[in-house]
């Protein structure tokens, strides 16, 4: 069984000073509020309702800790999947959305425990302006990223392997960057992703 089915929800935050300590590996997903983030937590984690989106896309703004028991240590956390409020809707007020943008930058440029930046990007959409900002904001701190190019489903394999070869070029700043074809609903690319994320919070110790 992966460790990601273990996941349980741990703990909201409106504000980085309202986290708990960086204690242990956490790896945080991003993406446009409609790149289909919610769904891919929820399948990563075998769970119906781990994470879940608002009804008005562009709502959720608290930052969600779902924390992965230590095998070794049950009261103790091996590491946490963060949901990163969803960016991108023009219907949400100015003043809200920088403040949301620096809630989000502030969290991926700062947070010492940050392991790894899962980036979901809707295949048929490509890399918009604001994930390249997005991008900007991460490239400096070398983070490694997984992008998952969420929606495989609607396309065929080899329209697949060129937007992923399109998503490598456009986000090449980004210097440890995979990008996996994704989908939630068929389950696609489940395996690879979830292989990413478990190495980022428990690496694996090659001999």
């Amino acid at each position: 069984m992966s460790i990601l089915h273990r996941a349980s929800f741990t703990v909201s935050a409106a504000r980085l000073d309202q986290l708990p300590p960086p204690t242990t590996s956490e790896v945080a997903f991003v993406g446009r509020s409609n790149a289909g983030k919610s769904s891919a937590i929820n399948v990563l984690a075998n769970q119906k309702r781990l994470a879940f989106s608002s009804k008005t896309p562009g709502r959720t703004r608290l930052i969600n800790l779902f924390g992965i028991p230590d095998p070794l240590d049950p009261g103790q956390s091996l590491g946490f999947l963060v949901d990163l409020p969803g960016y991108g809707y023009a219907s949400v007020a100015r003043d809200a959305r920088e403040e949301w943008a620096e809630v989000l930058g502030g969290y991926l440029r700062q947070r010492e425990s940050l392991a790894g930046v899962v980036l979901l990007l809707d295949i048929r959409r490509g890399v918009t302006e604001l994930d390249r900002r997005l991008a900007h904001w991460i490239a400096p701190t070398g983070t490694p990223v997984l992008a998952l190019l969420t929606k495989a489903d609607k396309l065929p394999y080899g329209q697949r392997l060129k937007a992923v070869a399109s998503v490598r070029k456009e986000l090449a700043e980004l210097g440890t960057l995979a990008a996996v074809p994704f989908s939630a609903t068929h389950r696609i690319g489940l395996e690879e992703a979830a292989a990413h994320i478990e190495n980022w919070i428990s690496p694996k110790v090659v001999p």
